[in-house]
């Protein structure tokens, strides 16, 4: 049985919102403890990258924070840091963003569905966009993964092209609305307003 484990990768500048979206409150908690809690429905372990110096909410004893101290290079710079840290402990991992208040274990057991052993990476294309931070990695991508690092060509794309990829299309996955991100203060209050905060 293949084992996956959970990236969620936090460490982004957060400028568009202007305050650091982990922390953001949804309902009674904050945006990374929701996107921690689902994924620990589903996956073990659970890694958290943060950024050098950044405070994290509190989160349960058995996920594991760990730092991207290498600034500046995106969502396979946290893969990396993500992978080194889970060395064995998986096969395989799905990342994710921290700003994804609508994620659902179905959506990531979904994903894991399509992971074959003639595939690499398993990753969801809606609305023309692939979508990196919603996508199954095989730890065995890491070397890639670092050699894309070292010649400083960041973008996911390069790492799709270059190893198995499986694209999931919107019609396959169903309900995409675990895709649904926040930028902005004013996608935040609509957050807010489809999860109501509890008094």
């Amino acid at each position: 049985m293949t084992r996956i484990g959970g990236v969620v990768l936090c460490g982004g500048r957060s400028s568009r919102m202007g305050r650091p979206k982990a922390w953001l409150p949804v309902g009674d908690e904050v945006m990374l403890q929701r996107v921690v809690r689902v994924l620990r429905t589903v996956l073990s372990p659970v890694v958290v990258v943060a950024a050098t110096g950044q405070d994290v909410p509190e989160l349960p004893a058995d996920v594991i924070v760990t730092r991207d101290e290498i600034e500046g290079k995106g969502p396979l710079g946290g893969l990396s840091a993500g992978l080194a840290v889970l060395g064995d402990r998986a096969d395989a991992v799905y990342v994710s963003a921290c700003d994804v208040p609508f994620l659902t274990a179905e959506f990531v057991a979904r994903m894991a569905s399509f992971l074959t052993a003639d595939v690499d990476i398993v990753v969801p294309d809606v609305g023309g966009y692939k979508h990196p931070l919603a996508a199954i990695y095989r730890t065995t991508v890491a070397g890639e993964v670092a050699m894309l690092l070292a010649a400083d060509r960041l973008r996911p794309v390069f790492l799709f092209d270059a190893v198995r990829t499986r694209v999931v299309t919107a019609s396959e996955l169903g309900d995409a609305v675990s895709l649904r991100n926040v930028n902005t203060p004013e996608e935040y209050a609509v957050v807010l307003a489809e999860i109501p905060t509890e008094d």
